[in-house]
């Protein structure tokens, strides 16, 4: 199963993977019901998850109910247990939009909640993050999570995160971090598979570092480098099956 899940990343492109996915995931969700583990999206136990992963598989990642990985069931903890966010109506980017949130967070009585993307099918306005069609000041939560490394202009991209934050608004910003290094970043390599060697993924183009949160705090963020899973107890961990080294970039924007 995990050659088939590689074999499929690799040789498929995204959007196409993201429509398959939509037609699969019910019969998934069906088949790998049972005890063991628990996804806090939906609520559902699963007797595992799936492997996923684009250079080396990750074993119990991925959750067959909601196609939720390991970074996305620790944010959805953080926004249940630590935030307001599906209490007080909001205006809400969410930047590339994840299967795993999008039906949900459309069910939320927020004033606005609004999908941007490039590529994405399931985006509701086709835009350049480094360019978005977005007033200064619009939005109370920004959601943008594992893009940032595929943008090879990022400080341009966190300067236009940045501007359509309303003052007092919040943005997540996840990105893959290496807290043991520097952020790397070489534009010479073009390459996808040279990508994927080097930065982990075909369509990578930096390892992002431990100076993740100055390059955020340049543009104008007042940043927490949240390591949730902290707070979670060891059973949580297992049976959310979530990183305990994943980071949650909080990032304010000054009333």
């Amino acid at each position: 199963m995990s050659a088939f899940f590689r074999f499929a990343l690799q040789l498929f492109p995204r959007p196409f993977l993201i429509r398959v996915s939509q037609c699969l995931y019910p019969l998934l969700d069906w088949w790998y019901r049972g005890k063991g583990f628990i996804d806090p999206i939906n609520g559902k136990s699963y007797r595992k998850f799936l492997p996923y992963g684009y250079q080396k598989q990750r074993l119990n990642v991925l959750s067959p109910g909601t196609l939720s990985l390991e970074r996305h069931r620790l944010l959805w903890l953080y926004f249940d247990r630590e935030t307001d966010f599906f209490d007080r109506p909001a205006d809400v980017l969410h930047i590339a939009p994840e299967q795993a949130f999008l039906k949900r967070f459309q069910k939320i009585k927020h004033r606005s909640y609004i999908t941007s993307d490039l590529h994405s099918p399931l985006a509701d306005v086709q835009a350049d993050i480094c360019n978005l069609p977005f007033s200064d000041h619009q939005f109370d939560w920004i959601i943008c999570n594992h893009v940032l490394e595929h943008i090879q202009n990022d400080s341009t991209a966190m300067k236009e995160l940045y501007r359509v934050l309303k003052p007092g608004g919040c943005a997540i910003l996840q990105v893959p971090l290496r807290l043991d290094q520097n952020t790397f970043e070489d534009n010479s390599i073009t390459d996808p598979k040279e990508r994927a060697r080097v930065f982990g993924q075909y369509d990578h183009v930096r390892i992002y570092g431990k100076d993740y949160q100055n390059r955020l705090e340049k543009v104008g963020f007042h940043v927490r480098m949240l390591a949730y899973a902290e707070q979670l107890t060891p059973e949580e961990q297992l049976r959310y099956a979530v990183p305990v080294n994943e980071i949650i970039p909080v990032c304010k924007k000054a009333s």
